[in-house]
């Protein structure tokens, strides 16, 4: 199957879905900046995770294809398909392939695709660590990128890492980005904190006292949501 054919598969499987009633909301939710067909998370999955699975494992290049040809779709949940995509198949992209991830993270650009994407960079340089123990110095550069989604992903790609977490690397991310006034930077330090507190919550409470007034506020409190 060629991208473009599985890309027109997945429009077959959702625009039948598609409800003007939920559409409206679902993009006022997203503050109107992308168009919708108006289908919710477990009815997208359910009618396209059947077409990703049948894919077997693809290589790489076609993922990443099928992925570009899906992000040019306007409504939004071909993005959340590209997604589902490239988390499902992980493990056929390798190093090379993160910074096509993350020129696709930077394109119609929010929380939701970019976090998804900061997932499977994540799970891309945790692989990817285990032979190469400079992998995550891709992130070092995402960490100092104009583009401030770039910097989240730098903050978010450890989530669920628990004792792979490179914990000297996560806490001078924090500390690095503490200053910024912007709201999904400061969200994404206290998420990065909290994820890993459910390993270690001495280390993060010890982290964010450390840190002090640095922190932003919501920072702080994200951190320490379930550690008190």
């Amino acid at each position: 199957m060629k991208p473009a054919d599985f890309c027109t598969a997945a429009e077959a499987a959702l625009a039948p879905l598609g409800s003007a009633e939920r559409r409206i909301p679902m993009q006022a939710y997203m503050k109107g900046r992308f168009a919708f067909l108006g289908v919710q998370t477990p009815q997208r999955r359910a009618a396209t995770m059947p077409l990703i699975r049948a894919l077997g494992a693809p290589e790489a290049a076609w993922l990443l294809d099928a992925a570009a040809a899906l992000w040019q779709r306007p409504e939004r949940e071909y993005q959340y398909v590209a997604v589902d995509l490239l988390a499902r198949h992980h493990r056929q992209l390798r190093l090379a392939h993160a910074p096509a991830l993350l020129a696709l993270a930077r394109d119609k650009a929010w929380w939701d695709s970019v976090d998804g994407l900061a997932g499977v960079v994540g799970d891309v340089l945790r692989a990817a660590r285990r032979d190469n123990p400079a992998a995550q110095d891709l992130m070092d550069a995402a960490l100092l990128h104009e583009d401030f989604w770039l910097r989240r992903i730098a903050m978010l790609h450890q989530l669920g890492w628990r004792g792979d977490t490179d914990v000297a690397r996560l806490f001078d991310y924090a500390r690095h980005l503490a200053p910024e006034p912007e709201f999904f930077i400061r969200k994404a330090i206290g998420w990065a904190l909290r994820d890993y507190a459910r390993h270690d919550a001495a280390a993060v409470r010890d982290f964010v006292a450390q840190m002090g007034a640095a922190l932003s506020p919501l920072s702080r409190r994200e951190a320490m949501k379930h550690i008190g």
